[in-house]
């Protein structure tokens, strides 16, 4: 039996701070910090990467940026690493706590990523790790390149291949906060979140092609209390996705407590899916809840697929209970419009349909339900009718 892994709390919506001046001084920055407010909060420390050697420009700043955080992050009190206006290259740049205190990073100009994967030896371009109280903002874009090295994913075809690096993977991060920054073109993932506690993201724009490989645009394992609201997100790939992600295991956690709401989803391959490979061993997905979600031209607005990969004749012993798909609208590009295709060994219990109206993008096509070891409850509007 797998043990249970934390719930993973997930929330989607479809939808400059004040600097102080620094000097250098021995390589060391010194802030004119702000007087204390009325709070009695103490001001920040900037940390500025210019004064620590990085250059906007085609060379590299990798060191530099590592400096300017080591700074901040050692410093004992608020500190503030700064990235101003203009683009910087960096190869693998790794983050690493802990810190002395909260920390924010704040992104205003580009960062662009080296495009050679010889560079990159772990799972991320840019990887924030052991952290408590990370605030990553400023309105900026991580730009990894991705076009340039997408031809070596062979993932498709080669079981041990070597997954590119995500553009963020963000470890063993406490109360941490991403607001108003952008990823473009990952070269894998665009963001790994795992082992991660009371952490949020709003405000995130997303974007790669829509033929880009494995460019998925969230990914999040081991975590607990994650929230992403307010965000848009256009991949190759899933854009959001939940599970327990680890590599080289013989079972997979248990995922429980997610929900998804208030989405739109705009031409899209899967709407709302929930996804084991074929043959899994035994765990868990449980207290997952689908709500107030529009579809507009989407192939498979709800789908359980048990047998994704198709990889092995046996069924998955992933057990699925306890899901809720309410208030779910809007228009499918096939004729099925809810597919809840369930384990034999292990099939679906109760799953909740409450006013389901969905229709095919051409008015003269029926869309139908279709479902196999699955124990569905239905209520309220059912279009189309619901299986039993």
């Amino acid at each position: 039996m797998a043990r249970k892994a934390p719930s993973v709390d997930i929330i989607l919506a479809v939808f400059c701070l004040a600097l102080v001046s620094c000097e250098a001084n021995g390589g060391v920055i010194i802030a004119r910090p702000l007087p204390r407010g009325a709070a009695g909060v103490a001001a920040e420390t900037i940390f500025n990467v210019l004064q620590f050697g990085a250059k906007p420009g085609n060379g590299q700043s990798t060191q530099a940026f590592i400096r300017a955080w080591n700074a901040a992050c050692s410093f004992n009190g608020r500190a503030r690493l700064l990235v101003p206006l203009g683009v910087f290259t960096l190869a693998e740049t790794v983050f690493q706590g802990p810190c002395k205190g909260p920390i924010t990073v704040q992104v205003t100009g580009t960062l662009k990523a080296v495009a050679d994967v010889s560079e990159y030896t772990g799972k991320g371009w840019i990887s924030f790790d052991s952290i408590n109280g990370l605030l990553l903002t400023g309105g900026g874009t991580f730009d990894a390149q991705g076009p340039s090295v997408w031809k070596y994913n062979d993932c498709k075809g080669n079981s041990n291949c070597v997954r590119l690096p995500a553009t963020l993977y963000i470890n063993d991060v406490q109360n941490g906060k991403l607001k108003g920054i952008k990823l473009l073109n990952s070269m894998g993932f665009h963001m790994h979140v795992t082992n991660c506690n009371f952490f949020r993201a709003q405000g995130l724009h997303i974007t790669a092609p829509r033929d880009s490989p494995n460019t998925d645009g969230i990914h999040i394992s081991k975590s607990q209390g994650v929230s992403i609201v307010r965000s848009v997100i256009g991949t190759g790939d899933d854009c959001i996705s939940v599970g327990q992600g680890s590599t080289n295991l013989p079972k997979e956690l248990d995922v429980a407590g997610v929900s998804v709401k208030n989405c739109t989803m705009l031409g899209t391959t899967n709407g709302v899916r929930i996804k084991t490979w074929a043959g899994s061993d035994p765990s868990r997905a449980s207290r997952l809840l689908f709500e107030n979600i529009v579809v507009d031209n989407v192939q498979n607005p709800i789908i359980i697929d048990q047998g994704y990969g198709s990889k092995s004749s046996k069924p998955s012993l992933v057990k699925i209970s306890d899901v809720t798909y309410q208030n779910i609208r809007g228009t499918t590009t096939s004729p099925i419009a809810v597919n809840l295709m369930c384990s034999r060994q292990a099939p679906c219990q109760n799953v909740r349909l409450s006013n389901i109206n969905l229709k095919h993008r051409l008015n003269n096509v029926k869309v139908s339900a279709t479902c196999a070891n699955a124990q569905v409850i239905s209520s309220g509007i059912q279009f189309p009718p619901p299986c039993r």
